[in-house]
């Protein structure tokens, strides 16, 4: 889910609240950790290269394609946090070309039987050291489970890393709630298409095993650009 708010039909990013332990300790967030291996930056460039070659400018099809599954990503956020969505800042064309996400979406709610408990809930690991903002915590056929929303192409391995360091978050904060194995991925594509993608505990493990290194990494980062300098 974006970490935004709507005015007046235009996105407009939310000043961000650093993450601190309860010594008063920054540490960073978890897409911050995870954004510096980079995984993707290659399916982009290749995605640009192709564009180019097909005589497109890739910024005009990525914005074009961005305010479809913008727009849909939107009505959704604003369905989960029961107010109205305002659409007015959209093209006509857009709105109504994202509206079969939003409708996915409330299929997929009522098919899963899926109750929303929990919303942007910004957490702070002591132990390792690591914050982070939940887009949702859901009842999910009875059981809890994180819930996270991406606009994207496709589901990618670091989403897989974030899930993981989500669920982490909430069960070291809630000890009496923990949640249970598996976690959801709701994902809106540029073009407006919605599918949910579900995530065993075992592969979640295996993401949170990719996170640890990425954190130590973080911390080594530093010291090694200090003796480079």
């Amino acid at each position: 889910m974006r970490r935004e708010v709507h005015e007046g039909g235009v996105f407009v990013p939310r000043p961000k609240t650093p993450y601190m332990l309860a010594d008063g300790t920054k540490v960073p967030g978890v897409t911050t950790v995870i954004g510096q291996l980079g995984w993707n930056k290659q399916q982009l460039l290749i995605w640009a290269h192709r564009e180019g070659l097909a005589g497109r400018d890739f910024r005009d099809t990525s914005g074009k394609a961005a305010d479809i599954g913008t727009c849909a990503h939107y009505m959704v956020e604003c369905d989960v946090l029961g107010v109205d969505a305002d659409l007015s800042g959209f093209e006509p064309d857009t709105v109504e070309k994202a509206r079969p996400a939003f409708a996915a979406w409330g299929q997929w709610v009522r098919g899963s039987n899926c109750t929303i408990v929990a919303t942007e809930a910004q957490l702070v690991s002591e132990r390792f050291r690591y914050g982070g903002t939940l887009d949702a915590v859901a009842s999910i056929g009875g059981q809890l489970q994180v819930l996270d929303f991406k606009t994207s192409k496709a589901v990618y391995p670091d989403h897989v890393i974030q899930l993981a360091a989500y669920q982490r978050l909430w069960n070291e904060a809630h000890p009496a709630e923990q949640l249970a194995p598996g976690a959801m991925l709701l994902r809106i594509g540029k073009d407006g298409a919605f599918a949910a993608h579900g995530f065993t505990q075992e592969q979640l493990d295996c993401g949170w095993e990719a996170f640890l290194h990425a954190r130590a990494l973080y911390d080594l980062r530093k010291p090694l650009e200090e003796a480079a300098a």
